[in-house]
């Protein structure tokens, strides 16, 4: 479907009415299932300079309804997807989202919720975040998607991530050159660029449907100092780990008033925790996540999760999370514990997303695939391949049995 939108779209009504309309205060988690999936949807452009598309080397985008159908083995009903910003817009304000409708009518055939990802770290060729058009042309993506998406599904709940992993992003292609704008010491000045359209992004969000509930999806860190630290390093320490909440702070204009952020637009925070997400200033040495030596500077994943909380006093989703090859199970009978301790504490806590479900390639040699999923399976041009994990699917199995039964959850 092609459309034609700018950025002065008109205020409309759409979605939840009046009865239904929840706001950033609202702690209705708005999840059909606790567990959810995360299908792999980054189009950027990587370290090579070329364009990823892994919603296409999954094979997800030709076999969605059977994706969808696999997920029963888990109850899974919720999943996230992502509309590849740089395949829907190929040219300015002219939109495609017929791979996208392709999407959201497999989901409504298996009754399935979609929460949307609206940049997952790609963009059009003509545009980097430093670009002077930038935030407008997100701008007017978001309104485009919302009119699109609400013509198919007029009512309901539509939860969007406007752009995912601020954070990360901006230092992938503002410090390391691992992405466009391909960039050395400039990750300041690219997330605060990528921060500015993420919030006309949501501004223009609601102004079309008032009732879309906001995901962010940043990442959750540790950053210790080496042991004998001196007072330097604890201080570098302590301010890294303060940075990375600028996202959160930006958008919710505690910091960078100018780019008018709103504590209503922290809804619900999504938090990304994968087994390298704790290290050491200087070295990055990691800090191995089973923590053997009992390292009291590594913080288990629900006291991590109860800092941000008690910062922001907003519902929390673990919004990514897995583990490559074989230490899958230990890794989830891990997220079962936390999430016990999490939901014991009394915090709204929403859900899980593995992510991803269907193993992915690297992006920049996409030869490898990581081995991450709870189905394995290299795809060539000629074969799609979807392999249970079994040790994996029975320890998943086995943490939802868990907190069903201590917690009721779906």
């Amino acid at each position: 479907m092609l459309l034609n939108v700018h950025s002065n779209s008109p205020k409309i009504q759409l979605g939840c009415n009046d009865n239904d309309t929840q706001n950033s205060n609202n702690t209705v988690n708005p999840f059909k299932t606790f567990w959810m999936a995360g299908f792999e949807c980054a189009d950027h452009l990587n370290a090579f300079g070329h364009r990823v598309d892994l919603i296409n080397e999954t094979g997800h985008l030709r076999f969605v309804g059977d994706d969808y159908k696999r997920l029963s083995l888990f109850g899974i009903k919720t999943v996230r997807e992502g509309i590849r910003w740089s395949f829907a817009e190929q040219s300015p304000y002219r939109y495609n989202f017929t791979e996208v409708e392709q999407l959201i009518i497999a989901a409504k055939e298996n009754n399935i919720q979609q929460i949307w990802d609206l940049c997952h770290f790609g963009f059009p060729d003509d545009l980097t975040p430093l670009h002077p058009m930038f935030a407008r042309r997100f701008a007017a993506l978001c309104s485009a998607f919302v009119l699109f998406f609400r013509r198919i599904n007029p009512s309901g709940v539509l939860i969007i991530t406007p752009i995912n992993e601020v954070s990360f992003l901006s230092w992938l292609g503002g410090d390391v050159r691992g992405t466009a704008p391909y960039c050395i010491r400039q990750g300041w000045e690219v997330k605060y660029h990528l921060m500015k359209a993420y919030i006309e992004g949501i501004e223009a969000i609601r102004q079309i449907d008032s009732a879309v509930r906001i995901l962010t999806t940043e990442p959750l860190v540790n950053i210790v100092p080496p042991l004998n630290a001196d007072p330097n390093q604890f201080a570098e320490a302590v301010r890294l780990n303060e940075d990375q909440f600028q996202v959160t702070d930006m958008l919710s204009g505690r910091i960078c008033p100018e780019l008018k952020g709103k504590p209503e637009y922290l809804d619900i925070l999504g938090y990304n925790y994968y087994y390298n997400n704790q290290w050491i200033i200087g070295t990055g040495d990691v800090l191995p996540w089973r923590n053997e030596t009992n390292d009291e500077r590594f913080l288990p994943l629900s006291k991590l999760l109860s800092v941000v909380y008690q910062r922001y006093k907003r519902p929390i989703v673990l919004s990514e999370t897995s583990h490559p090859r074989e230490d899958r199970p230990l890794w989830i009978k891990m997220l079962a514990d936390e999430c016990a301790a999490v939901l014991s504490s009394g915090l709204p806590f929403f859900g899980v997303c593995w992510y991803p479900m269907i193993d992915r390639p690297d992006w920049d040699n996409t030869n490898i695939w990581h081995e991450s999923g709870l189905w394995d399976g290299a795809s060539t041009p000629d074969e799609i391949r979807r392999i249970l994990h079994k040790p994996s699917a029975a320890a998943f199995m086995n943490a939802q049995a868990r907190l069903k039964a201590a917690f009721s959850l779906i």
